[in-house]
């Protein structure tokens, strides 16, 4: 019996995928110049704040759009600089879809000289290989796929490319919260990760805060008079200990000091030092116990005559769990069947535009994360994408968008 559910199961899947084969002559046609795109994005610097780099990888997109048939308009990150490109694509339909992700990097000038595009052993490596350069060219490459099969029935199509995500989205995030608002569903085009046997969609992911901490001490001289000093660095010191447990595992909240500074010559005492660090979490209440928890530990000094200051300041919100996500992430699973391959649909603990695209006032619109390419090492030196993971992806989204084009 289990060979024979098996044997029904396979042929159900072959049956599925014959289908739509026009589908996948389309999407494989779009392989090879899909890696030809990933690896000129590749080979540009685009790190957040690089001008240069972000404006020409900017020129690059856009012409990729125009030769599609899209009308670009492009705004201002003045946070950071650069340009929010954003593409239309019209349609003979009426559903309204949007196609997101970021082109700048983590990554310092010369790093894509250091370590360009390369191919070994079934995996792409780069600087913003996966993230998220990756992500952009199956956007790109899917809609090649749509107009190689002559599809348009959507009702526009819109494609946002934003250059400043790596620093929190602080000049785009207005834009994407307000180009999001009337469509019936937003993909937004992270990485997944590469972990044994997983392939998968997001669903929800964390919101970010980030945590400051700062202490005024007094400076003397470190050798001939230091008990007239006080230390500000000890007593970061001892807040950083005091202020450690302010996570909470039940609510999978955390709270990761990542950057300490302080001190300006081995023979003063210090008069100032400070931390920053990153919070995570799925409950948007978290703020504010963190908040109130932190300012009466603080509370408890090391050294007197020393002033501290916590504060939290917000930045990406959750994705919450929701239905719309839910919906969306069921369709994928029922796409990536016609594969014969399997989807799973999961939580994270990044934060990502996902969030600015959801209006959780109304719940709309339906949001889905992470239909970039599969990976790994994001953010580092090792970062790469799995080359057999590009078909996949662009079948994914090349149906997703032709089933979303569907009027219920």
């Amino acid at each position: 019996m289990l060979a024979m559910g098996l044997a029904y199961g396979l042929c159900s899947a072959n049956a599925q995928a014959a289908d739509h084969q026009d589908v996948q002559d389309a999407v494989e046609q779009q392989r090879a110049p899909l890696l030809s795109t990933l690896e000129t994005l590749v080979n540009v610097d685009s790190g957040t704040g690089y001008k240069a780099g972000l404006s020409d990888v900017e020129a690059m997109l856009t012409k990729h759009l125009k030769a599609l048939g899209a009308q670009v308009e492009t705004y201002p990150a003045e946070t950071y600089g650069g340009n929010t490109i954003v593409g239309r694509l019209k349609g003979d339909g009426s559903r309204k879809i949007m196609l997101m992700i970021h082109y700048d990097t983590v990554f310092d000038e010369g790093a894509a000289t250091q370590r360009a595009f390369r191919i070994e052993d079934g995996r792409a490596y780069g600087p913003g290989v996966g993230d998220a350069k990756g992500g952009a060219a199956v956007i790109l490459h899917s809609l090649e796929a749509l107009k190689t099969l002559g599809f348009d029935d959507y009702g526009q199509v819109t494609v946002v490319f934003n250059p400043d995500e790596e620093k929190g989205s602080p000049g785009s995030h207005e834009l994407i919260h307000e180009l999001s608002a009337d469509q019936d569903a937003v993909l937004v085009f992270e990485p997944t990760f590469a972990d044994p046997g997983v392939d998968a969609v997001t669903v929800v992911t964390k919101g970010i805060n980030y945590a400051f901490l700062e202490v005024k001490g007094r400076a003397s001289h470190a050798g001939g008079a230091p008990e007239e000093g006080r230390n500000a660095i000890m007593e970061l010191s001892h807040q950083l200990l005091q202020l450690n447990e302010l996570g909470d595992a039940d609510k999978e909240t955390t709270l990761n000091w990542t950057i300490v500074e302080g001190g300006v010559k081995r023979n003063v005492i210090p008069e100032h030092a400070k931390a920053e660090g990153d919070m995570r979490y799925f409950d948007s209440s978290e703020y504010q116990r963190v908040l109130k928890e932190a300012q009466s530990i603080t509370k408890n000094q090391l050294i007197d005559d020393t002033e501290v200051e916590f504060h939290l300041e917000k930045g990406r919100p959750p994705l919450p769990e929701n239905p719309q996500s839910q919906k969306l992430a069921e369709q994928a699973q029922k796409i990536y069947q016609e594969l014969g391959q399997t989807l799973q649909a999961v939580e994270i603990g990044g934060g990502t535009d996902a969030a600015y695209a959801y209006h959780a006032d109304s719940e709309k619109p339906a949001v889905l994360e992470s239909l970039g390419l599969v990976g790994g090492g994001y953010h580092s030196d090792k970062e790469f994408v799995l080359v057999d993971s590009i078909v996949p992806r662009l079948y994914l989204t090349t149906r997703m968008i032709m089933q979303l084009s569907e009027v219920d």
